[in-house]
């Protein structure tokens, strides 16, 4: 950083990316907010600008930095690596830069360089984790640190335990049931034991991936673990839909619900093949099965609200709650990349045979919408949602 990136800086003053500091301050709140920026997107902590915007620069720079290097790796866990650098208004060249600007002249200013971490998340060592806001910094709230912690892949959200529920609220029954249907009728002598192994059971408690594959009564606990289909007449949603429909209970019935509710509002022309009619319908029922999967399996529980489903006349859409995982975009998904963001439910699916371990389920929807209509499908991914259309034919 040079003197007209600093004054910049101190124009537009503090952001989610910059923060100032007048002085060395208690070495607690230096912690946090050197957590808060390698929790959100990194940043700089500059030392030696008052609140007023003033340069007021720091009177031992050798000791400051000694300072932060020592808070940076012993007040926070995991240690955080900073870079430091000294800014010196002493030229000529500074001075008249910094004259113009009306500030103080001759002065040194500490900028601490702090990485977005790689070993998400951080804390203080005093156990407070923070995120940086376009304001400031605040304590992470439980479902941020969530995010984070899932991130980088040491706590996944479906593993979760409810602690006010027992092994009463599974449907050992429905567990069964689906044992038997997928060849694993074998398992069935230590359901407790195997509920454990496949975390849908912590310390007597079921997960948020056993409720919402087994549960007695999922929305009950999890009210947006759910779909809401609507049918539009037309090519927008600003009329009162044709037809609504909320589809609740267990994960394998939620997506069995969701494709009846598509094939009652698609077309299914038949061909006369031999003697007998045969259904084709408009869209390939793999294409459409494979995105209400993706939908319920890849979807951020942490986010409270339902998938959504619309039909147009002209397009289907796919509202899934959370932005993909890992900072997956749209050309990573269509060039086949694959993070599991659920992956006890989605192990479970797959056992089921509605998901494959392969992580095609993309590519293939694309090929199969394009064969069936000519078209591409369009993704975009927003802040709290990514939306999946695919086109019909009109």
């Amino acid at each position: 950083m040079n003197l007209t990136e600093l004054q910049q800086r101190i124009t537009r003053w503090e952001d989610i990316h910059t923060e100032f500091k007048a002085t060395l301050v208690h070495p607690d709140d230096l912690a946090a907010s050197i957590v808060a920026f390698a929790n959100t997107d990194g940043g700089q902590l500059i030392i030696g600008i008052d609140k007023n915007h003033n340069v007021l620069g720091v009177k031992d720079s050798d000791r400051v930095m000694r300072d932060l290097d020592n808070i940076a790796a012993n007040n926070c866990e995991p240690p955080v690596t900073v870079i430091q650098e000294v800014l010196s208004t002493e030229s000529q060249e500074d001075r008249e830069k910094l004259k113009a600007a009306k500030t103080l002249v001759q002065k040194t200013v500490i900028v601490v360089n702090i990485p977005k971490g790689d070993i998400r998340p951080y804390r203080t060592n005093r156990g407070i984790y923070y995120i940086r806001t376009s304001s400031g910094r605040r304590q992470a709230s439980r479902e941020e640190l969530l995010r984070l912690f899932q991130e980088t892949e040491s706590l996944y959200y479906d593993e979760t335990p409810l602690p006010r529920l027992s092994i009463a609220d599974i449907d050992l029954d429905a567990l069964d049931r689906y044992l038997e249907a997928t060849g694993k009728e074998d398992l069935k002598n230590n359901r407790e034991r195997l509920l454990e192994s496949w975390r849908l059971l912590s310390r007597d408690y079921p997960t948020i991936a056993g409720i919402v594959l087994f549960g007695r009564q999922p929305q009950l606990h999890l009210p947006f673990a759910q779909i809401n289909a609507a049918r539009f007449l037309g090519k927008d949603s600003s009329e009162n839909p044709f037809d609504r429909k909320d589809f609740a209970g267990r994960l394998l019935d939620v997506i069995d619900q969701a494709e009846r509710f598509l094939y009652l509002h698609l077309r299914i022309p038949h061909e006369i093949r031999g003697f007998e009619p045969e259904p084709k319908p408009e869209l390939p029922r793999e294409a459409l099965r494979e995105t209400i999967v993706n939908a319920v399996a890849h979807r951020d529980y942490t986010v409270h609200g339902p998938v959504r489903l619309f039909i147009f006349d002209d397009r289907i859409e796919i509202h899934t709650p959370g932005k993909p995982p890992n900072t997956v975009d749209e050309a990573a998904m269509r060039a086949g990349v694959h993070v599991v963001r659920n992956p006890r439910i989605y192990a479970r699916l797959s056992d089921a045979g509605l998901v494959t371990r392969a992580g095609t389920g993309i590519r293939r929807i694309i090929r199969l919408v394009k064969e069936a209509t000519g078209k591409d499908i369009e993704i975009v991914i927003r802040e709290f949602e990514m939306l999946l259309t695919i086109p019909r034919k009109v």
